[in-house]
């Protein structure tokens, strides 16, 4: 009850802040899943894919990756069309499918960027609106007591702390993945050329 009663108290901007705190943990929810099955298949498929490659069974890798999903089958394919092109033109294609992948990875990661830097004045927003409160009830009564303002006031401190809190909670998901993402780019990268070297043209 304190948590709908403080919600409540802080005036309209808390709908907002609601908003994009569900936002956050939908996103954050659904990146740490697919990342998760991106991780699992694209290393599943780099050991079986290895294994067909030795066994000289191209069109056999080429199929499997077909099964994967896009962003991982991409680069793969690329990778497995190595004796078909060039050297500059095989560079090129593995280099434009290896940014597809990652500006994939990306998805929804901008939600979490954007709210961590536009929750603190979205709460910043509420705190003028409560302290506008205080000032017309203020001019209303006549009076300047601390009963006068205090409804204000408390709206205007509880929309500052939820936009801060909303704000640190988009920041670190947002650190966290980018991290992760890196990681898992460079990783998803080798492993691709990797493979490529395995192909003997």
């Amino acid at each position: 009850m304190e948590i709908i009663s403080l919600i409540r108290e802080g005036g309209f901007i808390m709908v907002p802040l609601i908003i994009c705190s569900l936002l956050i943990w939908a996103v954050a929810i659904e990146k740490w899943f697919f990342l998760s099955h991106f991780n699992r298949q694209y290393r599943s498929l780099h050991q079986k894919a290895s294994h067909l490659l030795s066994e000289k069974k191209f069109n056999e890798a080429k199929g499997l990756c077909h099964s994967a999903h896009p962003l991982i089958a991409s680069p793969y394919l690329a990778a497995l069309d190595k004796r078909e092109l060039t050297q500059d033109e095989f560079e090129g294609r593995l280099g434009r499918r290896l940014k597809e992948t990652q500006l994939g990875l990306k998805r929804f990661l901008w939600v979490l960027g954007t709210i961590g830097s536009s929750a603190p004045f979205i709460g910043l927003f509420g705190t003028v609106v409560g302290i506008i409160k205080s000032f017309q009830n203020i001019a209303l009564t006549g009076k300047s007591g601390f009963d006068v303002v205090a409804a204000g006031l408390s709206e205007a401190l509880i929309a500052t702390a939820a936009g801060i809190l909303v704000a640190v909670m988009a920041v670190i998901l947002y650190n966290y993945f980018q991290t992760r993402l890196s990681g898992m780019n460079l990783e998803f990268r080798n492993k691709v050329e990797d493979l490529a070297e395995e192909i003997k043209i």
